[in-house]
């Protein structure tokens, strides 16, 4: 019974239909693999399976480490989850802070229809959750102090859907209380103004859209499999070639897709680039960023040391600065 529920805690991912690595949306990203590969690429399907199942990709050094951070931070996980950020403490506060204003009453808009309420729910809840992962994405690329850690994800120099587990668990303690804060305001911000019927469309307990996400291939942008879509859908929706782009070590490619499900972020804000078919792709970090991407120990280590030399450094520099001011002022 106990090698039965280590098993459980270890892989459970892997039943859960609102997890993206779910057996059934693994499933369904190899029917769609192999459709790309036979039909639309003209192979036959045993060299798309011979592709689709490459054993240097699944059995090379960067996978190895990606099979073992995914089994580290579910036991990291499980203890750092107490310390986290409630959501229930965020919607207590929001909702009575709205209680106390004065420029919008409880239950304004309650007699608008249920099917309106759950459908604008649904959808502020996607769009809130994909809006704010954009944003931290973006954030990570941008602040020396946040790529210190996400690096480790962009050091894996081979992709498999396991890839998108690869996070420091710093990493994973930020994704974890942005979709807090994000429940956390647009619950009780939904509460408050229609009081009742709050629920979200959902298809096996997944947000309709997230769900959609996952059947249509949400595991192929940690592959070798490059979908592209049509120019125009690339604008609207992220490709699993343009999240391949985005690990792409050419210097063009630098900082560009964020988006996780939608494209329409990047565009709005000039990070977005198109997938070009043909495009041979080499993924990982470059050299000066002193990584050791094949120590596990570095891999999680390594970062927190980069962080600490940032703090000082920053730390130093303010402290400079203001004894600078100081003394011209005198």
């Amino acid at each position: 019974m106990e090698i039965l529920q280590t098993i459980d805690f270890f892989f459970s991912d892997f039943i859960n239909p609102k997890k993206r690595v779910f057996v059934g949306y693994l499933g369904l990203a190899l029917i769609i693999a192999l459709a790309w590969l036979v039909l639309f690429q003209r192979g036959n399907l045993r060299s798309a399976l011979r592709k689709i199942f490459d054993p240097k990709v699944f059995f090379s050094k960067s996978a190895t480490i990606d099979y073992a951070i995914f089994l580290l931070n579910r036991v990291l996980a499980l203890i750092l989850a107490p310390l986290l950020l409630s959501q229930l403490a965020i919607s207590t506060a929001i909702y009575f802070a709205l209680v106390g204003s004065d420029w919008l009453s409880l239950g304004q808009f309650a007699g608008l229809g249920k099917g309106w309420v759950i459908a604008l729910f649904t959808i502020a809840i996607f769009l809130g959750d994909d809006f704010s992962k954009y944003l931290l994405h973006r954030w990570m690329h941008r602040w020396p102090l946040l790529w210190a850690i996400h690096k480790v994800h962009h050091s894996a120099e081979t992709l498999t859907p396991l890839t998108v587990y690869r996070v420091h668990p710093l990493e994973g303690i930020l994704y974890t209380t942005r979709g807090t804060i994000v429940q956390g305001v647009i619950i009780p911000i939904f509460l408050f103004l229609f009081s009742e019927g709050i629920n979200l469309y959902t298809i096996a307990g997944v947000n309709v859209f997230t769900f959609v996400f996952h059947v249509t291939g949400s595991n192929l942008r940690h592959s070798h499999v490059d979908i592209h879509y049509w120019r125009w859908l690339e604008r609207v929706l992220i490709s699993p070639a343009q999240h391949q782009v985005h690990h792409s070590l050419a210097e063009e490619h630098y900082d560009k897709n964020f988006g996780a499900t939608l494209a329409l972020w990047d565009w709005i804000f000039g990070s977005l680039h198109l997938s070009k078919a043909g495009d041979e792709l080499n993924f990982g970090l470059r050299e000066d960023e002193n990584l050791n991407s094949g120590s596990l120990k570095a891999m999680y280590i390594s970062p927190m040391t980069e962080m600490g030399r940032i703090i000082v450094r920053n730390a130093l520099r303010v402290g400079q600065a203001g004894i600078t001011r100081i003394v011209n002022r005198r």
